[in-house]
């Protein structure tokens, strides 16, 4: 089955940064664009970036334009999330998912546009 596994995660200070790391295994991870998402408590799950298949197009919520970058290895099946200039707002449990159509153009920002998912891991930025 498919397995996602994310980690990198934990607490830092505002300005701070760090790179989120997520493992995939039991896909054809070239063939599947990637994305990031991210869950604050009581708050709704959020788009955070996402690239296509060979990485050759990325997307960004306009909340982390300019700080974060989405990258990927296809030879090692990872995506990356490198957080800089870390805010308190971007507090929260931060997702890895699988695109569910293979070789898209673009990127996805939806959450249903994704049928596999990590179980995340915790990014908490202190004042």
């Amino acid at each position: 089955q498919v397995q996602l596994v994310e980690s990198g995660g934990g607490l830092v200070q505002a300005g701070d940064s760090l790179r989120l790391s997520c493992a995939a295994s039991g896909l054809t991870f070239s063939m599947y664009g990637m994305g990031w998402f991210r869950q604050a408590p009581g708050k709704e799950r959020e788009f955070v970036s996402a690239i296509t298949w060979n990485g050759g197009v990325s997307d960004y919520a306009d909340s982390v334009k300019g700080r974060f970058t989405i990258s990927r290895d296809n030879d090692k099946n990872m995506v990356y999330l490198q957080m800089n200039s870390l805010k308190p707002e971007d507090t929260a449990v931060y997702y890895c998912a699988a695109a569910r159509l293979r070789r898209t153009v673009v990127t996805m920002t939806a959450s249903r546009d994704y049928g596999n998912w990590g179980q995340g891991t915790q990014v908490t930025v202190s004042l």
